[in-house]
């Protein structure tokens, strides 16, 4: 017999199932296949040359052994490999609108697994904080899809703090062949002046895979409330400082920091052809999802 919490973990995966399942039928399915397929040529066959093909696919070795022209055929590939780099950083448990980050990111994952599955696509996941906490590799099928989701909402991780150079390093190293990976993060893994600690690795990443950044965020994360003295505590690090909200210069600190995260980040991307959407925990991620496909 199922404990409470296996039953309440049962009943959370079916509901998000109910949930994203309907929405990758009846919204997301054409739009992500639209955006994903055909983004890659696979050699089909080679056939006798025609007039008006194009001599840049010639197969010199055919030709070379049958005496007459023959050309290379390809189709688009039919079949993806997507992987859900999936951020479970001690960041994501912050939340003041109706869901947490982590909350936000577990429907949009389940949401782009459930449109792969859809497509006849394998999908796999990383689980990454500081390190990477779990790989699950691609596979087909929905238990396989529903082991993934169960991970994504039960995971616990080891370790709090964020690296994500460290999970798109994992990525490069564990799939040789080219796959469709999203990022699932509030990229918050920066240094102090707001500077991103992972472009190198995305840089690379970026070169063999087709990679994607959702990017979710928390209203409270770009401007501070004026709420007097507040202690305000590091969830990943446990470091706690004092800061007085009450100041318009603190405040406008702040808010001139997060704007310099927003355009390091945003520059980066475009230098890496790196397709993103930002999402917040007080919208619905159904737009932003539509953005992001839309927009390939």
């Amino acid at each position: 017999m199922a404990s409470k919490s296996e039953s309440d973990l049962i009943k959370k995966v079916r509901k998000i199932e109910i949930r994203t399942k309907a929405l990758s039928h009846q919204i997301f399915a054409g739009e992500y296949h639209s955006a994903f397929k055909g983004r890659g040529m696979a050699f089909s066959e080679v056939r006798e040359y025609s007039y008006g093909d194009d001599v840049r696919n010639m197969d010199w070795n055919v030709t070379a052994r049958l005496r007459a022209p023959y050309v290379k055929i390809f189709e688009e590939e039919r079949e993806l490999t997507v992987v859900l780099l999936v951020d479970v950083s001690r960041s994501g448990l912050f939340g003041t609108a109706v869901k947490t980050k982590r909350d936000q990111i577990a429907e949009i994952a389940a949401v782009l697994a459930f449109s792969a599955l859809v497509n006849n696509d394998k999908v796999g996941a990383l689980f990454f904080s500081d390190k990477v906490e779990k790989f699950i590799p691609p596979k087909k099928g929905r238990s396989h899809l529903l082991h993934i989701v169960r991970e994504i909402l039960h995971l616990e991780p080891e370790s709090r703090g964020t690296d994500i150079g460290e999970a798109l390093r994992f990525l490069t190293g564990a799939l040789r062949k080219k796959c469709t990976a999203f990022i699932l993060s509030d990229m918050l893994d920066v240094d102090p002046d707001g500077t991103p600690r992972y472009e190198e690795a995305l840089k690379i990443a970026a070169g063999r895979h087709d990679l994607s950044v959702i990017r979710v965020t928390d209203p409270r994360e770009e401007t501070l409330p004026s709420a007097g003295l507040v202690d305000v505590k590091d969830s990943e690090t446990g470091e706690s400082v004092w800061i007085n909200t009450s100041s318009q210069k603190v405040r406008r600190e702040y808010s001139k920091w997060f704007s310099q995260v927003d355009d390091k980040l945003r520059k980066i991307l475009l230098r890496y052809k790196v397709d993103s959407v930002s999402i917040r925990t007080d919208e619905d991620y159904v737009k932003g999802l539509m953005s992001l496909f839309r927009m390939r």
